[in-house]
């Protein structure tokens, strides 16, 4: 039955057909705690084994990924190759000759795609209805598409090198730096937003881990139990898989090399038959890298969290104003995530004035709250700014408060996370979230120096 899955798709990708004509390119890299190169032919002997190495310092196989794509029926532009700055651990797309706007960059046969609907058609079976019900019991159901592709990459994986994906499984890193990797110590040294995200996605790799997967009939009681197996596919899905306008999950292989860009190059679609096309959004020179946006470039903490990465390239970030209760006035006034920013060149947006203004006449004068929320409703900027001006006094000192109060925190969460730098064996995500909190360190002391002076 697998040999003719095999079959089925290779006939697939046989069928397909593109206006790209490119050559597969093989290239040899080094994972940057190897000194041995990867694999660089296709028909590398894994005779040794045929299961996975998914080891954090296991290196990741990019040529037998490649080739394999181009066996598959991927197409991609002249120009475009994967590349790595550290040796292998990052590795990412980029062009080498120029692309227009709107240029073509690859073509993936809808064969290739992984799908959480197509994971839940083939995998949703009536014995499934004891681990849903774990997976419901932790409030997790929202999360289906996500542990049903989950589940999917387990039964590839089982499979070793009879699965269609093992070379595209092969190539994926091991190790990771968002927050389902970080021990508990790194939680402590995170400010309070990004604590909490980084509890919110260590909660749902629990709840989809292997509490719930150990009662999936159809896997074996070696992956069932497997801790850090089921992490590692929990990663690969969280990193990897993106949302389509259906409402399906997809991973498209050699796509999902593409890096985050505040600015990206590149434009995704699929057409009626599933299969995927990227584009680029504008004129690309050769030697640029090849970026899509993972989310919402003003939260680089939901992108660190998340993904694992420092986006320094963003022009502004949350405010980290959070209020106990936010109510429908201060979310009609602006409160949200992506708009109460500070710049890093030390602007404050309009968002964050008015809910400090809306904070300070909420307590005192219940008129002016009043007036404030009938100006914002009816477009009365000339009221809005006479009373901003009216407490400005006012709502300049709760935003130098909320400065100082946050700097010193940063101080004090980096100087633990210092502390404990000689341990990097046991917490080797420290580095970056010492990054992370100089990031918003500098964009927060901008803020300061523009509106204060010091």
């Amino acid at each position: 039955m697998k040999f003719i899955l095999l079959l089925s798709i290779l006939d697939a990708a046989a069928a397909f057909t593109s206006p790209f004509r490119p050559t597969p390119i093989i290239t040899t890299t080094k994972h940057p705690n190897h000194d041995h190169r990867l694999y660089s032919t296709y028909d590398t002997d894994y005779s040794e084994t045929t299961l996975i190495d998914i080891d954090e310092e296991a290196p990741r196989d990019i040529p037998s990924m490649e080739a394999w794509s181009y066996e598959m029926g991927a197409q991609r532009t002249d120009g475009f190759t994967l590349t790595t700055d550290d040796g292998g651990y990052n590795v990412y797309a980029m062009t080498n000759v120029d692309l227009p706007t709107g240029s073509p960059i690859l073509t993936i046969p809808e064969h290739m795609i992984l799908s959480s609907n197509k994971a839940m058609a083939e995998l949703r079976t009536s014995d499934m209805s004891e681990a849903e019900k774990i997976v419901k019991s932790v409030n997790a159901e929202s999360e289906f598409r996500h542990y049903y592709l989950m589940l999917k990459l387990l039964v590839e994986y089982e499979k070793g090198m009879e699965s269609p994906w093992y070379q595209w499984m092969n190539s994926l890193p091991r190790y990771y730096t968002n927050a389902a990797s970080m021990t508990p110590f790194c939680c402590l040294c995170l400010p309070s937003l990004m604590r909490k995200l980084t509890v919110q996605e260590r909660g749902y790799l629990q709840r989809l881990g292997v509490s719930s997967i150990k009662l999936v009939p159809y896997l074996n009681d070696d992956t069932k139990y497997d801790v850090d197996l089921c992490t590692w596919v929990y990663q690969i899905v969280y990193t990897r898989s993106f949302e389509t306008a259906d409402g399906d999950l997809k991973i498209v292989p050699l796509a999902d090399m593409f890096n985050h860009g505040a600015y990206p190059e590149v434009e995704s679609s699929y057409d009626e038959e599933g299969n995927y096309y990227a584009y680029t959004t504008y004129d690309v020179p050769a030697g640029s890298p090849l970026r899509m946006s993972y989310g919402d470039p003003t939260n680089p903490s939901f992108l660190f969290a998340r993904y694992g990465f420092l986006d320094e390239s963003t022009e502004a970030t949350f405010c980290k104003i959070i209020p106990e209760h936010v109510n429908k006035d201060m979310e009609e006034l602006g409160y949200a995530h992506n708009r109460m920013l500070f710049y890093k060149d030390g602007n404050v947006s309009e968002e964050v004035w008015d809910i400090l203004l809306f904070q300070h006449v909420s307590s005192t004068k219940i008129g002016d709250k009043r007036a404030l929320m009938e100006a914002h409703r009816s477009g009365e900027y000339a009221t809005k700014q006479m009373l901003h001006e009216k407490y400005y006094e006012n709502t300049s000192a709760m935003l130098l408060e909320h400065l100082e109060s946050f700097l010193e925190q940063l101080e004090k969460l980096s100087s633990k996370a210092g502390e404990r730098q000689t341990e990097l064996g046991d917490h080797p995500r420290l580095p970056l979230i010492l990054a992370h909190n100089e990031f918003v360190k500098q964009t927060f002391l901008a803020v300061r120096m523009q509106n204060f002076g010091y």
